[in-house]
């Protein structure tokens, strides 16, 4: 036997989690889901771990930070420092309630794009990289389960099983 690929296309996102619960009963390893939206316990019910993507935000947030605090030390203390209305820069930790906005405002900044920068790379979908998605309705209104498997009769037995309105097999 080879190895072949085989897909499962639903119409509903119930249809398609009873179909993720009875693979997972049977022990079959689903290989991937695709899916036009989020469906809510989908990602437990395929045993996916927690993403790192907020511990990178709040690593990006700190480097936003980081630079808009260099940057209006280095404007209104190093570079060039103005006496304003009388009150001169003697240090940045006096005038630093002025820039807490400008300084917030970078920090979002940087963690927002960063974000979708390091979301983009991960998941390939830069510019010019090849698309991934093997079926284009599943970005409109389909949902379709992925198998690598060689017992494909017993994959599409329990794919019909689960309500699975289309079935196609390609060689891996």
């Amino acid at each position: 036997m080879s190895t072949k690929i085989i897909y499962g296309i639903y119409a509903d996102d119930d249809d398609l989690m009873s179909g993720v619960k009875a693979f997972n009963d049977k022990g079959i390893k689903i290989n991937e889901v695709y899916s036009p939206f989020p469906v809510h316990g989908l990602d437990k019910a395929l045993g996916l771990k927690k993403t790192r993507i907020s511990d990178a935000a709040w690593f990006y947030a700190v480097y936003g930070l980081t630079i808009g605090a260099l940057t209006t030390w280095y404007m209104m203390n190093h570079d060039w420092p103005q006496n304003i209305g009388g009150k001169p820069s003697f240090d940045w930790a006096h005038n630093m309630p002025a820039f807490v906005v400008p300084m917030f405002e970078l920090m979002v900044f940087c963690a927002a794009h960063m974000m979708s920068l390091t979301f983009l790379i991960r998941n390939k979908m830069y510019p010019g990289a090849a698309p991934q998605n093997p079926d284009p309705r599943t970005t409109d209104d389909k949902f379709m389960m992925e198998f690598v498997s060689e017992d494909i009769d017993a994959i599409k037995q329990l794919l019909i099983e689960t309500g699975a309105e289309e079935i196609s097999v390609k060689d891996a």
